[in-house]
């Protein structure tokens, strides 16, 4: 993994809700599954956005 897709992953995990933090932590395989779903979106996201040289919203 390249330097720039790491930083982007990091920021996007730094910056995750509280809620999704909460989830992740679940019990509840199907709120944990849900949350890991969202962040994966969140960060492909995030790595498209900075490929393509435009801002993103979520960072």
């Amino acid at each position: 993994m390249d330097e720039p897709t790491r930083m982007t992953i990091l920021r996007v995990i730094e910056r995750a809700p509280q809620w999704l933090r909460h989830d992740l932590e679940a019990k509840d395989s199907r709120v944990r599954a849900r949350a890991e779903e969202t962040l994966a979106g969140m960060i492909e996201y995030a790595i498209k956005g900075d490929q393509s040289g435009t801002e993103d919203s979520l960072l």
